[in-house]
């Protein structure tokens, strides 16, 4: 699918999410947008940056604090309406190093790249459900480093003490 098609699907998206629904009442308003961004965090880290004309405040469909918006519309700028990358990013608060990784994000992963993923890992890496669990059954007593010591002689894996306390509190 090309950038045209996409933007298409996306337009289609906009009307139905703004059309009153018989289970939504009405359109979300601007201030309930803003807090679901910001339950979300998606809200864009710097909205006074944008200056590209669809936010100007005029159409209230096009919100500055719209983080995937805002770059859905950056992309769309320069691969649409042939703005240059570097006149797309500036418009939209970005560096032209930003709309470069946005891009790269979006073809890879559609709208879906658009989204920041969450930074650093999910869990440590080295723990296992069996080191979990020898933590957690562990004296409360013992330190940090003591249980990563004794965690090394026991399963052979070297873990930092913070991890260790890190499982602890899980």
């Amino acid at each position: 699918m090309d950038f045209a098609d996409m933007h298409k699907k996306v337009d289609e998206w906009a009307r139905f999410r703004h059309t009153p629904s018989s289970r939504e009442g009405a359109a979300m308003g601007v201030e309930q947008r803003r807090q679901a961004l910001e339950k979300a965090g998606l809200v864009h880290p710097d909205p006074r940056a944008v200056q590209a004309a669809l936010f100007d405040g005029s159409r209230p469909f096009f919100l500055a604090e719209d983080k995937v918006q805002v770059k859905y519309e950056m992309l769309r700028a320069h691969g649409v309406d042939g703005c240059t990358v570097r006149a797309a990013a500036e418009a939209h608060g970005y560096s032209r190093a930003a709309y470069y990784l946005v891009a790269t994000a979006f073809e890879k992963g559609g709208m879906r790249g658009l989204l920041d993923e969450p930074r650093g890992r999910k869990s440590p890496l080295k723990v296992t459900p069996e080191m979990a669990a020898f933590v957690i059954e562990a004296d409360p007593g013992l330190s940090g480093a003591k249980l990563a010591e004794m965690i090394r002689d026991r399963f052979g894996v070297a873990l930092h003490p913070c991890t260790v306390g890190r499982v602890r509190r899980r």
